[in-house]
Order: structure tokens, then sequence, then C-alpha cells
């Protein structure tokens, strides 16, 4: 047993190649932390996974709320909700989840490999472009790595009867 809770309804667990496949093409998700006050703090936020170093980036500002939460527990949660469709009685869904250790990137090479690595998700047609907006504003940038440490995925389909 590694910690972490098995899917409670195994008939609708994600494989770990798909769970990573949406990781990969999700927009935005919800990462989740524990504030100093003891409570649970969850924002959306933009990100970046990289499945061969099984991490994600993010990308913040050099001081906030965030930074304080991560800095009491580095214990957090990833959520990253895919396709959704409302029917009557239930709903298809998608959804992965990860659960890790966060932390901030010191290394500045790393730093601006996951910047990048965001600019190229998020507007791909600056992949190739000159990174002089990434340098000038690099010295107030923090950049955050979320190793992965529990994966899971579930989902949802609907009959084409219930629809």
């Amino acid at each position: 047993m590694n910690g972490f809770r098995p899917v409670r309804r195994q008939d609708r667990l994600l494989d770990i190649p798909a769970a990573e496949r949406l990781l990969e093409k999700g927009e935005y998700g919800f990462l989740a932390m524990c504030i100093p006050e003891g409570y649970g703090y969850g924002i959306p936020i933009s990100y970046v996974y990289v499945p061969d170093r099984k991490c994600i980036y993010f990308h913040c500002a050099p001081q906030g709320h965030k930074l304080d939460a991560i800095a009491g527990n580095d214990r957090v949660s990833f959520c990253v909700v895919g396709g959704t469709q409302v029917y009557p009685y239930t709903t298809a869904y998608e959804s992965v989840h990860v659960f890790g250790r966060i932390g901030t990137v010191g290394d500045d090479a790393e730093r601006m490999e996951a910047l990048l690595l965001l600019r190229a998700k998020y507007n791909p047609e600056l992949a190739d472009a000159p990174d002089g907006y990434i340098r000038k504003s690099f010295p107030r940038t923090t950049v955050l790595r979320l190793d992965v440490e529990h994966l899971s995925g579930k989902c949802k389909r609907v009959a084409p009867d219930v629809k």
C-alpha cells in the first residue's frame, strides 16, 4: 500500500496512459494546498505536464498566499477535469488527480525551460519566437515544480439510450 486510496469506482478508472494524456492536454487545473491557518486552499492555475520527468510546472509571482501555503506544507494535490456533458440525472466526465510534493525551482536553466514549455503549450504560435519577454520578466517570476507521487484518472461514459 502506497498510502493513497484506490479509486472507489474501479469500473470508471482510466488507465495511466489515458490519465496522463488528459493531464497533458488539459487547459488548467485546480491546485489544492493547506494554508498555515489549517484551511484548505484551492486555486485554478495553468500548468504544463512533463511526462518523462513525472512533474508539473506552474509559474507565479515571487510572493503570495500560494507560496506561504507551500512553505508550510509541500504536500499538494492537483486535479484536471476534461470533457463534461450534463444529461438528465447524470453527468459524463473525465478527470485526473495527482498527489505529490511541490517546491520552487531554483535552477535558472530549469526555470527558463519550464517557462518555455508553458509558452509552447498556451501559445504554440510563439514556440519558436525569441524569449525576450520571458527574459524581461524572469527576475520577478517564480517557477514551481510538482513531483508526481501518485496519479489516477476516472471517467464516466453515458450510454446512448440515457441521452
